[in-house]
């Protein structure tokens, strides 16, 4: 049954509605909010805002049925925020403050990142870093300002701690760019996805025509940095599974990165998804060799066979293993896997057992991810098909895999979050030292320009002196892209004539 929410005294409803709406689905899978008075409210949450230079922010929520009542309060000094549009943001934190506090008094559930509900926390300690301000002040505003807690915080300090080991230069990439190369094709499609992924099946004509636009972006895109000198800090294929093409299209696709990229040997790393098991062959591992791409990925996602043919991946466990020791025997140093907690049908019981068959392999990294369920995937569609942990089990799943990273060598290097993810919980990516995905790092803290290249891929246009960021996207089609790819290859080097011209 839906739960329904009224909320009153704010004046600029259409700002507020959306965040409000995502903080209220942390605590409630069904709900509904109003924005004025009605009288079937199940419960009801009056805010008053006062006060120009220190705004203070009242708020008292009274549950209907029973008369309960609960408030709270907090203020922000804004005076020095010039800027309407900041001022603004510095309210609406504020607000946002108050309605989690009394949310987490009424249900007793304590939301871990407060009212942070975006995609990358940890690029907002970087800034406040950044800005000059101590460790120590930085973690007061996060406890204070965003009621982040103490066991969240640390987090994200040894994530920056880590990457600036990693990458020292990491404020200093704003004059250099990566490339993200999107492959959209896969043996099938996966319960819970949304990338721009589709069963490779029948579709060669697809692909022959994909692959020429793909090299005809490479070219024009490696054309532009060689002639204005930017060098490419790292390059990504993901997809999809890039592993999907032929041996012999993956051999030409690489030549035409060493040919009209500028300076490949110098990028300091290449990254190929090798994700399904079922696509990897000698074949394709000596086309990575010949080209010395050593970083992939290979990913389980679960050790539990029933788990696998529930969400639509048609390879084996033991075909997992196996593409992992023949990667290995075929001089793969720095392979990734990607685990996921949560997954229908599994607990703590399977996710020990997924660790327990991970510690035989001893990946070099370990990304581990929470389930999301992403609006358009099949898994959401069907949500009764997919019964999942409660929120308690997620997070023992979590702490697990937080243990075990810890006891084996790994080190927390990324983060990121995903709306309507299991437990209000995060994605983590953990390595060995030295063994850390400077691309991973790169995208999640937004510090230089990603161009996106192949179908589906967005770029992120980071203005190397104001760090404003511009997004353009691929079709996500093959068919839209095989017959726009030239105008939207120009579109990119319009704008990349803006940064860098």
């Amino acid at each position: 049954m839906s739960l329904r929410v009224q909320i009153q005294g704010l004046h600029d409803v259409e700002r507020f509605q959306r965040p409000l709406e995502v903080i209220t689905g942390l605590f409630f899978e069904e709900y509904e909010l109003v924005f004025e008075s009605v009288h079937d409210a199940d419960i009801a949450v009056a805010l008053s805002i006062n006060g120009d230079k220190r705004v203070h922010v009242h708020g008292i929520l009274t549950e209907k049925l029973t008369g309960n009542k609960y408030e709270a309060d907090h203020e922000k000094d804004v005076s020095g925020y010039l800027e309407e549009k900041d001022r603004f943001k510095q309210i609406k934190y504020t607000v946002f403050h108050v309605y989690l506090t009394l949310l987490q008094q009424y249900t007793g559930l304590i939301q871990q990142w407060g009212v942070l509900t975006g995609i990358r926390p940890v690029k907002l300690l970087h800034q406040k870093l950044r800005s000059g301000l101590s460790k120590e002040e930085a973690h007061r505003q996060l406890r204070d300002d965003y009621l982040v807690t103490e066991e969240k915080i640390e987090l994200m300090q040894e994530i920056v701690d880590r990457q600036l080991t990693v990458v020292p230069d990491l404020y200093d990439l704003a004059h250099e760019v990566s490339i993200y190369i999107g492959i959209p094709f896969c043996p099938t499609k996966c319960a819970y996805c949304t990338f721009p992924a589709y069963a490779i099946g029948r579709r060669q004509g697809s692909v022959d025509a994909f692959l020429a636009g793909l090299h005809y972006e490479m070219r024009e895109v490696g054309r532009f940095l060689k002639e204005r000198g930017i060098n490419i800090t790292t390059i990504y294929y993901g997809g999809g599974t890039p592993t999907s093409i032929t041996a012999e299209e993956m051999d030409r696709l690489y030549a035409e990165m060493y040919q009209s990229f500028p300076n490949v040997e110098r990028v300091r790393e290449i990254t190929v998804e090798a994700g399904r098991p079922d696509t990897i062959t000698p074949e394709k591992l000596n086309v990575l060799k010949k080209w010395n791409i050593d970083r992939i990925s290979i990913n389980p996602q679960s050790y539990i066979q029933e788990t696998l043919k529930a969400i639509g991946r048609h390879h084996t466990v033991d075909e997992t293993i196996e593409k992992f020791h023949l990667a290995r025997e075929m001089g793969m140093n720095n392979i990734n896997m990607d685990l996921i907690i949560g997954l229908p049908g599994e607990g703590t019981k399977e996710f020990s057992y997924t660790l327990a068959q991970t510690e035989k392999l001893m990946p070099e990294s370990l990304t581990v991810h929470t389930l999301s369920f992403k609006r358009a995937s099949e898994m959401t569609k069907n949500k009764a098909k997919y019964k999942v942990a409660d929120r308690d089990e997620i997070s023992e799943m979590m702490k697990a895999a937080q243990e075990w990273t810890k006891r084996h060598g790994y080190v927390p290097y990324y983060l990121y979050r995903q709306k309507n993810i299991l437990g209000n919980l995060e994605n983590v990516g953990y390595a060995l030292p030295g063994k850390e995905s400077i691309y991973n790092i790169m995208i999640m803290e937004e510090q230089q320009s990603i161009i996106g290249l192949g179908c589906g891929a967005s770029s992120k246009f980071v203005d190397p002196k104001t760090r404003k960021i511009t997004r353009f996207a691929n079709p996500k089609e093959p068919k839209v892209y095989n017959e726009n790819f030239v105008h939207y290859t120009n579109e990119k080097l319009k704008m990349l004539e803006t940064l860098f011209g």
